[in-house]
């Protein structure tokens, strides 16, 4: 994990400080564009809100929201970016698929003057220059909490699973490397299995049934995002396996709630989705505006269970 930790360090090393920005110089609209990993999910819808709330308060500017089908369609959110670049809009809250593959683009929206938010996924080590802020959850932290929760419950010996989303973004690499940085020093717990869903439900029900198969004296497993947690859980439930192993997700749709009512996940790490579509929209008006805005604003994270599901705590970031 030590270059991962540098990585991160790296892109957090501004916590505290101010990034500023000239203005969008060759801005030919007042156009501001959040575009996302993809908007087949509720997480990202629950940005969209976020995003539409701030700019119902920014008069003066409109809002496009866009992402692919998929999180794996990496490709076709580059172009989202680079269209907008070239159709001059006047700011952008980007959420990137892939830490690497977004950076030109990114790069060509600095020098184009247009300011760049980044929400949710840190973008790789040298790009830190051509945005003015990063958004998101500390992904790390999230991970060991989820352990913790999993752990306070399974105990610390046995066979756990994790069921995990595109490998190498940074939300992912955060996340998952801090939930089993927990387990390895919190316990003797083993990791038995390692799955990547291209964070598609569908897949990620077919890779847990698999796993629960193969491992039937299981004791716990972590989705760690939405529809992998979703997948997850319903393939816990179509084995019977419901309050019988301890499971763990990422996210808190409508599903993810009605399965920690009903006992088949212990717990859900739930984001501030709203909060990053919010206050990213509303740094890009302060940044057009002139005005510094924080390097990294932590939009942090709840943990959720049966018993604080109906609490204000959980209700202000469920979805």
């Amino acid at each position: 994990m030590t270059s991962i930790l540098k990585n991160m360090a790296l892109g957090l090393a501004a916590i505290g400080m101010v990034a500023g920005f000239a203005g969008p110089a060759l801005a030919q609209s007042n156009e501001i564009a959040v575009i996302v990993k993809t908007t087949n999910s509720n997480f990202w819808q629950n940005v969209n809100k976020g995003a539409s709330a701030a700019i119902a308060e920014l008069p003066d500017y409109t809002m496009t929201f866009q992402g692919p089908a998929a999180e794996s369609m990496v490709a076709e959110e580059v172009n989202m970016v680079q269209n907008a670049v070239n159709r001059g809009v006047a700011g952008i809250v980007l959420a990137p698929s892939d830490p690497e593959a977004l950076i030109p683009s990114v790069k060509a929206a600095y020098e184009a003057g247009i300011p760049v938010v980044i929400v949710d996924s840190l973008l790789a080590e040298g790009a830190e220059d051509y945005y003015q802020a990063f958004l998101a959850t500390d992904n790390y932290k999230a991970g060991e909490l989820c352990a913790a929760a999993l752990i306070a419950k399974a105990g610390t010996e046995g066979k756990i699973a994790i069921m995990s989303y595109v490998a190498g973004v940074g939300s992912e690499i955060g996340r998952v490397g801090g939930f089993e940085d927990y387990i390895a020093a919190n316990s003797n717990l083993e990791v038995v299995a390692k799955y990547y869903s291209e964070a598609q439900m569908a897949k990620a029900l077919d890779q847990t049934t698999d796993v629960l198969a193969a491992n039937p004296d299981l004791v716990g497993i972590f989705g760690a995002n939405e529809p992998t947690a979703v997948g997850m859980g319903r393939a816990i439930q179509q084995a019977g396996k419901a309050g019988k192993i301890v499971a763990v997700g990422f996210d808190g749709n409508a599903d993810l709630q009605d399965m920690i009512k009903d006992g088949t996940l212990e717990a859900i790490a739930v984001q501030g989705s709203f909060q990053m579509g919010e206050l990213g929209v509303k740094a890009i008006g302060e940044i057009i505006a002139g005005n510094t805005v924080e390097k990294f604003i932590n939009t942090g994270v709840v943990i959720v269970t049966k018993d604080n599901i109906g609490l204000p705590e959980a209700q202000n970031v469920l979805y």
